[in-house]
């Protein structure tokens, strides 16, 4: 055991959440990798035991599962020497919306949704009674361009960038970091399970690069890292935008071009 506080990812057996472990690993973290192929997992963590010389702890699990998804819990609210979660697990539909299956829509929201929150309330509590500790929350550019297409998944990823966005606000002032990482398409096998061609898109990010930029902007406290966005000030004016509308939306009456013609 390390004495910095030891990270928990999800999704970590491969692509993302894989990466994330071998760099927090490299930093001197001790880690717990969170996933449903335990066989992967198992490969990873004997690499890094004996590399980076950090414990690694293997834990087999289904998020979307309920038993599961509250040992994952019990863990995160019990284990004090977790101060750091990854909330990186998440899935695709297949298909465009008219096409999605009630259960896969089901899925797809448990998963990238619910099981996401609940760990992150889960771990919340402890880390602003320490006064310290992050939450890092992988969304995606999808959430902010329905353009893109994917409606359902960039639903829930906006509503990862809205929900670490509070956090922020309310953990932020009690020590506690939490950061959303919005990728671009990233070369990983999420894609592949999804039945879309990565090659297909006009650009793609490896793996490698992406954690890395994160963990820049983890570092800088970024609450926001849009690792793709080469101009960092069309971020802050499209929130300068955001936060310049805040006093016009809280009103008695509607807006004038609202308001039946007399």
């Amino acid at each position: 055991m390390t004495g910095k506080p030891a990270v928990l990812i999800t999704g970590a057996s491969t692509g993302i959440g894989a990466v994330y472990a071998g760099r927090f690993a490299r930093r001197g973290h001790d880690l717990v990798l969170v996933a449903r192929d335990f066989l992967r997992m198992n490969q990873i963590a004997d690499r890094l035991r004996r590399e980076a010389c950090v414990a690694v702890d293997v834990v087999q699990i289904d998020l979307t599962d309920g038993q599961d998804l509250e040992r994952v819990e019990k863990r995160l609210r019990e284990d004090e020497h977790i101060g750091v979660l990854v909330n990186n697990a998440g899935s695709i539909a297949h298909g465009d919306f008219l096409d999605q299956s009630d259960s896969g829509i089901t899925g797809l929201i448990a998963l990238n949704v619910t099981a996401l929150t609940r760990l992150a309330h889960a771990i919340a509590p402890r880390l602003a009674m320490a006064g310290t500790g992050a939450i890092i929350n992988l969304g995606s550019i999808v959430g902010l361009a329905p353009e893109f297409g994917l409606t359902l998944y960039g639903a829930t990823k906006v509503f990862v960038l809205f929900l670490t966005q509070g956090l922020s606000i309310e953990l932020g002032p009690k020590g506690v970091c939490v950061q959303a990482v919005v990728p671009t398409a990233t070369r990983t096998e999420f894609w592949e399970r999804s039945g879309r061609d990565v090659n297909s898109f006009p650009a793609s990010m490896e793996s490698a690069e992406l954690v890395d930029a994160a963990l820049i902007g983890f570092d800088r406290r970024e609450t926001v890292t849009i690792p793709s966005l080469p101009d960092a000030d069309q971020w802050k004016v499209f929130e300068a935008a955001r936060q310049a509308m805040l006093p016009n939306f809280m009103q008695f009456h509607p807006a004038e071009r609202y308001r039946a013609a007399s």
